[in-house]
């Protein structure tokens, strides 16, 4: 039975008011939809901006069964609604590790595949889609359909990054990877500039992962200031003695909660300036080696529950873009001076390298080269920043990541070709920013 409710994502920007039917069995759909009804698949809605949104809704997150793990063979089948913290909680006492993971643990299996979810190891092992063997896909009433490589191959690799459009994954078999302790061994090196931060990038092109916070309102000499955080799964040698009494710890479920939405005048150009200057000089050396839990490497926000209420009751955006290789510093010089120039400052901005993606998976957003990670308040001020963001990416060849957009320029995501008559999405009815 359908029930309406409002919904939002993560950013708490934008909110609908939609009819949400819940799937119970991975088996048999107990779905009844018209076939000229409109209806889009839903996870945990921690995705940003407007993905998974619309006026009639299917929710996947009852679909969390495990299903099959196959230790030799490093493969495991769950149902789509599965959140990636479960398969953490199952895995990693067992030596195993998700190969690709986003910056939240919060996830469902279902809306990795959606959105082909990549991770701090693109440049070493591309997205998730790298790893999924075969997935069940519901394309319509009664019908179930095995897609792998092949299998139904087209469908297969036209599901991954679609958002939904061909049909909603029910359940999937993917490949795990073998770790010796949960832990991270960590360096994190300090940029004073953009030159230096993409060198140090091109110097870790070995390290399975890396990662780099960019302070975004400096300018002239320093802009591009950062720290780049660069990784491998930790031996139990380079343990220190209270780490090795548990070397395959999972993470604590305990999470302290945010009480409340903050004031908007919180956030401010001031206070961000504060914090990316506090932030930058906790590390006191150039270079700090350190060994660190997974949880803290891959997911330092998901410890704080609701923290989406930092910015205030009107939500925020993630803006998310890559660039090509060839025109990446350039193109992002010119978006670090955008921002610094409109005192919008982004609380969050992160730097990832991508490498070359698997050119069948042709949904998926990464392409070789860099990509920019941030978040901007909500005000009447930023469909403007948006705006001249898009273009300097359109004029650099690049494109934004459906599953954070919200409020750019269709020129920008129309690397989306998977069409469906019957899961048809709401994307192109876009839920365009109000003044």
């Amino acid at each position: 039975m359908a029930v309406r409710k409002n919904i939002t994502n993560w950013g708490n920007y934008p909110k609908t008011s939609s009819e949400i039917t819940h799937l119970h069995d991975a088996n048999a759909p107990d779905l009844k939809l018209s076939h000229d009804k409109k209806v889009i698949a839903r996870g945990n809605g921690r995705c940003y901006g407007d993905a998974s949104l619309g006026e009639s809704v299917i929710s996947t997150l009852e679909l969390s069964n495990f299903i099959e793990f196959d230790a030799k063979s490093k493969t495991i089948t769950c149902e789509a609604g599965v959140l990636l913290s479960d398969l953490l909680e199952f895995l990693v006492p067992k030596g195993f590790f998700i190969p690709v993971t986003p910056g939240t643990k919060f996830i469902t299996v279902g809306g990795a595949i959606a959105a082909d979810v990549h991770g701090k190891n693109h440049h070493k092992d591309g997205c998730f889609s790298s790893f999924v063997e075969s997935f069940m896909l519901f394309v319509g009433p009664g019908e179930i359909i095995q897609c792998s490589p092949t299998e139904n191959d087209q469908l297969f690799y036209r599901t991954f990054g679609a958002m939904g459009l061909t049909g909603v994954v029910l359940s999937a078999t993917f490949k795990v990877i073998a770790i010796e302790t949960s832990f991270i061994y960590q360096e994190s090196i300090k940029a004073s500039n953009l030159d230096e931060i993409f060198a140090l990038f091109e110097d870790s092109a070995e390290w399975k992962y890396t990662v780099a916070w960019i302070d975004c309102l400096q300018k002239g000499k320093s802009l591009g200031r950062s720290i780049i955080m660069r990784g491998e799964s930790a031996s139990l040698d380079k343990l220190n003695k209270k780490q090795a009494k548990n070397p395959l710890k999972v993470h604590d479920d305990r999470i302290k909660n945010i009480p409340f939405f903050f004031p908007s005048f919180v956030l401010n150009t001031l206070s961000v300036k504060l914090f990316n200057w506090a932030y930058y000089l906790k590390q006191f050396r150039k270079k700090e080696t350190s060994v660190v839990h997974y949880d803290q490497f891959f997911y330092p926000l998901d410890s704080i529950g609701e923290w989406n209420k930092i910015y205030g009751k009107p939500g925020f955006i993630q803006y998310q873009f890559v660039l090509p290789l060839e025109n990446s510093k350039a193109g992002m010089r010119a978006i670090l001076e955008e921002i610094a120039n409109s005192g919008l400052g982004s609380f969050l901005a992160v730097l990832k390298l991508f490498g070359k993606n698997d050119s069948r998976f042709y949904n998926s957003f990464p392409i070789e080269g860099y990509t920019l990670a941030l978040d901007f308040k909500y005000s009447k001020k930023l469909s403007g920043l948006v705006e001249r963001m898009d273009q300097i990416v359109l004029d650099n060849g690049g494109r934004i990541y459906r599953a954070k957009d919200c409020m750019s320029r269709a020129e920008l995501t129309n690397y989306i070709k998977a069409e469906s008559d019957w899961f048809g999405s709401l994307q192109s009815e876009r839920i365009t920013m109000k003044s």
